[in-house]
């Protein structure tokens, strides 16, 4: 089958496919240096472009990460470490990362969060059938630590929820790192 190769652009063709692709959805710097350094004639040109999408605000991390932190609590309801993790994913930076999901879920009960999520998630599930084995309560645990929240929250809230609650008396989660 034909391998197509891309094209190299010029700097007014960077420019161009810059804002073709910031019109398709926001973006980190670090995003957008990836994508336009594998476009560019000459290295040079990706850092022109760069910042004269900064200085055209067209490209401003902070509001990127403030935008996708509260979209990933709205709309998902992801938890912190989750959001925190997609950020570096993202190439956003690990201090503004840090601080801006610090400042997005700063009035979050995360109790209340993993509640719902579990609701959710289980909503066709019968609440007697609902994590009546150990291994049921397993599977709940290592998706609510997929989706980002602390381990003794997760805990907390599988409690409620669980049929046998006593499972848990006995597990001890892994530490977890202070953020």
């Amino acid at each position: 089958m034909f391998e197509r190769k891309a094209r190299h652009l010029d700097s007014e063709g960077l420019w161009s496919y810059a804002l073709r692709v910031l019109g398709s959805r926001a973006h980190s710097t670090g995003e957008m240096r990836e994508k336009l350094g594998r476009r560019a004639e000459n290295a040079e040109d990706v850092e022109a472009v760069l910042a004269r999408l900064k200085e055209s605000q067209y490209l401003d991390d902070r509001q990127f990460a403030e935008g996708y932190a509260t979209a990933r609590l709205s709309n998902e309801r992801f938890g912190k470490t989750r959001v925190l993790q997609d950020l570096r994913h993202r190439r956003v930076s690990n201090s503004l990362a840090e601080k801006t999901v610090h400042t997005v879920y700063q009035d979050v009960d995360e109790g209340a969060l993993i509640e719902e999520w579990i609701r959710r998630k289980y909503r066709t599930a019968d609440r007697e059938s609902l994590f009546q084995s150990d291994k049921d309560l397993a599977s709940a645990y290592r998706r609510l630590v997929r989706a980002g929240f602390k381990t003794g929250e997760i805990v907390k809230a599988l409690k409620k929820f669980a049929k046998c609650p006593e499972l848990l008396d006995g597990f001890e989660p892994p530490e977890e790192a202070e953020e």
